[in-house]
């Protein structure tokens, strides 16, 4: 009898024992089962991340075992950095949040912007399904036609603001290669810019990335609306044909490496992200199933007719690399570069 109830509160104990063990103890191939998992997404409903973002959400359940249910979830806010302080700080480290983020983000804290509190290097990187490759444009009537041509001809281009994205990389122009761009503030968005180039108010725009342009002026591109001056990214964009890359028209190393820095957000494209601390089982399988995502034949076909310009997917260890090089630039360069960036801090 007593060995018989040693043997039933033996059992009993082990079965308390299993009930009270860590979610992270449950094997990552069963825990999806029947789960949501949340896709925060750093912009606002609509623009070219959302949709990205809600086309991944309907095919990654596809590649991940037990099929669950992805709901995206915006969270627009401080270009992007509401959502990545949310997905450090806040969000479930139980592998049922994934962040979409804009490429900004991880390299806000080595710009030196306070309200961005995360350490990028932390973050555990899924993919991404493509790279980025920016573009100074100018209208077609504009008479420039090389970057020689801009150095000596000062041109207006369109800004949101003086620390936005356009105004960063018109300063980075103007440093890296002596152009005489004139950023004119106070157009709220691409599409005011675009319009204010076709009414002949500002000769050209200092950061169209190739695949906005592709989704959202193709006659542009077919009709030679604009002129490509130069383009910079980490590879060449094959659809500006011959345009010259900055990295082919710089000889100082230091000046290599600060645009290796400037453009570590163009070479990680439109990445995603799980919170530290997932386990690292379930990390390796959203890890796989996001890669398995980019290269589903639905996917892809969804993404070429929604002009999501989805081209070389990056994966997790590429993701990490960049993200770690850029934190590895030389504190001399990397003043240079928070310079380009805030030109006005300290005054």
């Amino acid at each position: 009898m007593t060995h018989r109830l040693s043997t039933f509160a033996a059992s009993v104990l082990a079965l308390v024992g299993l009930c009270s063990a860590p979610a992270g103890a449950q094997p990552a191939a069963e825990f999806y089962k029947g789960k949501t998992i949340a896709m925060v997404v750093s912009s606002s409903s609509g623009g070219g991340y959302d949709v990205l973002a809600r086309t991944v959400a309907r095919y990654l359940p596809k590649h991940i075992p037990g099929a669950p249910i992805v709901a995206v979830r915006n969270m627009p806010g401080a270009g992007g950095i509401v959502a990545t302080n949310f997905l450090y700080n806040v969000a479930s480290k139980d592998g049922l949040t994934i962040g979409g983020v804009q490429n900004n983000t991880p390299f806000e804290p080595l710009l030196g912007t306070k309200e961005a509190e995360y350490d990028p290097k932390k973050f555990i990187w899924l993919g991404s399904p493509s790279y980025e490759t920016g573009l100074l444009i100018v209208w077609n009537t504009v008479p420039v036609e090389t970057v020689d041509d801009v150095r000596k001809r000062e041109i207006t281009v369109s800004s949101s603001g003086a620390n936005s994205t356009p105004s960063f990389y018109a300063r980075l122009l103007n440093d890296l290669l002596g152009t005489k761009l004139k950023i004119v503030v106070g157009y709220p968005g691409q599409s005011e810019s675009f319009i204010a180039m076709e009414r002949g108010e500002v000769d050209g725009y200092p950061s169209i990335f190739w695949s906005s342009l592709s989704a959202t002026r193709p006659d542009w591109i077919k009709t030679g609306k604009v002129k490509y001056i130069v383009q910079y990214g980490p590879e060449k964009e094959k659809g500006a044909g011959a345009t010259p890359n900055v990295s082919d028209l710089l000889t100082k190393p230091d000046d290599k490496l600060l645009l290796n820095a400037a453009i570590a957000p163009l070479a990680l494209g439109r990445p995603y992200l799980l919170p530290p601390g997932v386990p690292a089982d379930r990390a390796a399988l959203l890890q796989k199933a996001m890669m398995d995502t980019f290269a589903d034949p639905e996917f892809l076909a969804e993404a070429e007719k929604l002009n999501l310009g989805v081209n070389t997917p990056r994966s997790a260890e590429a993701m990490t690399k960049i993200v770690n090089d850029a934190y590895a630039t030389p504190p001399e360069i990397v003043a240079r570069l928070r310079k380009i960036a805030n030109p006005d801090a300290g005054k």
